[in-house]
């Protein structure tokens, strides 16, 4: 089943990668110590504990380059993968491969990686209710994929981008001149979801008043946050955001927020130790 992503062009994007591989030259390693009809089969495999994302697209980036390579894919996506854990089987052309391995590691590494740290947030928050979301928090042009490895981990995305909900910051307000003559604009533009930063109880009233639809409760400690919650009495959705870490987020989740956003997963989640090796037949 080929891999499609909402606002991806997955083309586009193997093009890209490997063009900026090759140069419009070529993998001269390969060229020069490869003989054209070697074959090539190996695994791609796990050193460590991890959550699965972007082996659709590791191989894309193999058949790209090989379209009659073999290819087994052992996990799925979402899946938790023991250290060790074989996650897929190929077998091709060994120039093809060979030249394709380090854009197709370097994505399912990335996408495991963030998969993996989401999934340990949201076991962390298992029972309370909330749900984790990621932010814009993400490398240009990896939007969609860093999101959607968000969603393999068991987040939910908040907004994609500045196109399909408002979010008023601090910055908003200083231009607008006040937190509710903010809000009232964005509803005056008809916009469905209205989301205000505040990070004081006493910003609360003016943006429900003005319209606001979901409160981003930004830095605030658990007493303040449940203060906040029982303010707001489910007029409004409640996120709580910003400094956000593993060690705290239980603390925060169980305060009764709708949500908790951590930009960390995209941010900086580090990559799975993951490989490709040879296997003689």
């Amino acid at each position: 089943m080929r891999f499609s992503l909402d606002h991806f062009d997955l083309d586009e994007f193997l093009r890209s990668t490997l063009a900026e591989d090759l140069h419009d030259i070529g993998d001269i390693t390969s060229a020069a110590v490869i003989p054209a009809e070697a074959r090539f089969r190996g695994v791609m495999d796990s050193r460590d504990a991890i959550v699965v994302a972007g082996l659709p697209i590791a191989e894309a980036f193999f058949r790209h380059l090989d379209s009659d390579v073999e290819i087994e894919t052992l996990v799925g996506e979402g899946d938790r993968a023991e250290a060790g854990a074989d996650l897929m089987y190929l077998s091709g052309n060994a120039r093809a491969l060979l030249t394709a391995e380090r854009s197709a590691l370097n994505t399912v590494q990335h996408l495991s990686g963030i998969a993996t740290m989401t999934r340990a947030y949201v076991d962390r928050i298992e029972g309370t209710g909330a749900t984790l979301l990621d932010t814009r928090k993400t490398i240009p042009g990896l939007r969609a994929l860093e999101k959607y490895a968000t969603r393999m981990g068991g987040a939910r995305n908040h907004r994609m981008g500045l196109w399909d909900a408002a979010m008023i910051k601090d910055n908003h307000v200083a231009v607008a001149g006040d937190i509710g003559e903010a809000v009232r604009r964005a509803v005056a533009a008809n916009i469905a979801t209205i989301i205000v930063e505040v990070d004081r109880i006493d910003q609360i009233e003016p943006v429900l008043e003005a319209g606001g639809n979901h409160l981003l409760l930004d830095n605030m400690e658990p007493d303040m946050l449940r203060e906040a919650v029982t303010l707001i009495a489910g007029r409004a959705k409640t996120e709580a955001s910003g400094g956000i870490t593993l060690d705290t987020i239980r603390a925060k989740a169980e305060t009764g927020v709708d949500y908790l956003s951590v930009g960390r997963l995209t941010q900086s989640a580090p990559a799975a130790d993951i490989g490709l090796d040879f296997k003689p037949e």
